[in-house]
Parts: structure tokens; sequence; C-alpha cells
């Protein structure tokens, strides 16, 4: 199986919201949240709306038991990410704080499937003319890849993954010869 990419340009990133947004709400909502709280697929879709809402009109912390590694983890919305919500919310005709935020059309008390995601991603990256390797997994590496380029240490970033050592998050970084090139050219000591 063949390792899925972080989108690394953010006129890409920008690309894909936009598309999404014009296509499915939902859709959209899930694809700013996968990018900015990094959760794992599985438990990216099994969010309901009781883990991000206090109540009806107000959002909290994100805390939930990680499906791979059972660690908690806690994760506090941003403002990308709430806007996305609230645009979501204000689109739903109803909601239950029980169901799934990410419903699935196919029945109505299960969220969509792992492979819905994956295709819902490929098929709006390759609208928007995303040529790299994109994958459920690339929601998580594109957060991991823009936390690390913005400076953030990757001890932390490790940390915030819930990664067991250093080697599998410069993994996720997607780190090209380019970036090596690039501190190369940066560091003048």
């Amino acid at each position: 199986m063949k390792s899925v990419d972080p989108i690394r340009d953010m006129k890409k990133v920008d690309a894909m919201k936009k598309y999404l947004k014009g296509k499915d709400i939902r859709d959209y909502t899930m694809f700013v949240l996968g990018i900015n709280i990094a959760l794992r697929i599985s438990d990216l879709l099994k969010l309901k709306w009781s883990d991000v809402l206090k109540n009806k009109k107000s959002f909290k912390d994100i805390c939930i038991i990680e499906g791979k590694t059972q660690k908690e983890r806690r994760i506090k919305l941003n403002k990308v990410s709430e806007k996305a919500l609230r645009e979501f919310l204000s689109s739903l005709d109803t909601y239950d704080m029980d169901d799934y935020m990410f419903k699935s059309r196919e029945g109505n008390m299960k969220p969509l499937t792992r492979q819905q995601a994956l295709n819902i991603l490929k098929s709006s990256a390759k609208a928007v003319g995303i040529k790299d390797n994109v994958g459920t997994h690339t929601l998580r590496k594109t957060w991991g890849y823009h936390a690390w380029k913005k400076g953030f240490s990757p001890a932390l970033i490790m940390d915030t993954l819930n990664h067991s050592n250093l080697s599998v998050t410069k993994r996720y970084l997607g780190i090209t010869q380019d970036d090596i090139n690039n501190l190369y050219g940066s560091l003048n000591i």
C-alpha cells in the first residue's frame, strides 16, 4: 500500500475547501475539522455533536479516547473549525446531541464510513488538480506538515499526534528534499 501525502500547498488546501463547500457542507466540515484537529479518520467519523457542543449554541474542547492508542486526547477547537461547525449546524434542519456529526446518507444512525470519506477526499482532490496521493490520513498529515512549517517543535507535534517515537512523526511531516535544501539555504551561521 502506497503512503499518502499531506497537502503541502495552502493554495491547494484552500481549493479543496472551496470545492467541498460548494458541493456539500458536511464534507467541507469533515475536511476542515480533519486538517485542524488531526484525529485519525476513524475517530473523526465517530464524533457526535455532544463531543463538540456544550449545549446547542456553544462549543467545548473535544475529549475522546482514541480508538487506536486508547489514549485520552483533548483538542481545543480553533476559530476555523468553529466557523465550519457553525455553518454546518445552520444548514441542518434538525439534529440531536447524540447524532453523529458526519452522518451517512445510507442510514440515519450511522456515520460516514472510512471508504465513503476516502471517496470524497480522492474525488475532491482530483477535481481541484491535486496530483499527490490523497487518502483519509492526508487530513492528519496535512495538520502535522503545516504545524511543522509554522515552526512548532517536532516533539510537540509527536505528542499531539500520540506517536510513540519521532521517526513516525518525521514520516508524517512529509519532509522533501526541497525542505532540506531550504534549510541549508536559510541557515547561515
